[in-house]
């Protein structure tokens, strides 16, 4: 497995929406790579009619990685293998007006791999703004690390005080380390989306590895729908509007 030489991958669609309906729906899912290999991988996506689409562990190429029809999407490639390149995808009827990829500072241990994360703007069908922040947190690494890159995500989003969605596989599989995140959630001034410990959300050690923190908007509705068994992670959805 190597770093990509092309880190940020983009696919523009020539009728893509000039901004996201409200409310919205948003769909956060560890796919496990299966978004180009699992022929019901699309079926699922269609079915829920999701806004927007937040992946992590996703396989992409510039112009096919969806495998959904009215998606643009962005994506930040963290892994290139075999002339394929994974990591975390960000996709919407709505193209975004700027978006940022990044890679970790720290690599995991066992494959000295760094982590993606993607944050993207967009506009809401209101005339705001709506920053969304795709999340595939460092898994193999002391607390430390841990701690250090959710501080470089406050510092990314430190001057801004809109509109928010943070979501993705934050691998919290400790106390400590869920501690640590909601901390960070509550120092941006965010709202976890209520998943409980009876929801079949993916854990460790009885600890949420998935969640999805919101600002600035109104939870609606969430659920953890079933996927027929397409990951080892399980879908989350959630509806929102604004304030």
């Amino acid at each position: 497995m190597f770093l990509p030489q092309q880190v940020h991958h983009s696919h523009c669609l020539r009728d893509a929406l000039p901004n996201i309906p409200l409310p919205f729906s948003l769909l956060c899912w560890n796919v496990y790579k299966k978004n180009r290999e699992d022929g019901r991988f699309a079926a699922f996506v269609q079915s829920r009619q999701a806004d927007l689409l937040l992946f992590q562990e996703a396989n992409f190429k510039n112009g096919d990685a969806c495998r959904v029809d009215g998606y643009s999407y962005d994506a930040a490639a963290n892994i290139s293998y075999k002339e394929n390149n994974y990591g975390v995808l960000t996709a919407s009827r709505a193209v975004a007006e700027e978006t940022k990829a990044y890679l970790s500072k720290h690599r995991e241990l066992f494959f000295a791999t760094h982590k993606s994360l993607l944050i993207s703007r967009y506009r809401l069908e209101n005339g705001d703004r709506l920053l969304v922040v795709n999340v595939h947190a460092i898994n193999f690494r002391e607390d430390r690390a841990y701690v250090e890159e959710k501080s470089r995500i406050l510092r990314f989003l430190e001057n801004y005080d809109g509109a928010l969605l943070i979501a993705g596989d934050f691998n919290a599989w400790s106390r400590s380390r869920s501690k640590k995140l909601l901390q960070t959630a509550k120092r941006l001034g965010m709202k976890r989306v209520p998943f409980g410990k009876s929801d079949p959300v993916k854990s460790v050690f009885g600890n949420h590895l998935d969640f999805i923190f919101y600002r600035k908007l109104k939870l609606l509705t969430h659920e953890v729908p079933d996927d027929g068994g397409i990951s080892d992670h399980r879908p989350l959805l959630a509806k929102f509007d604004i304030l």
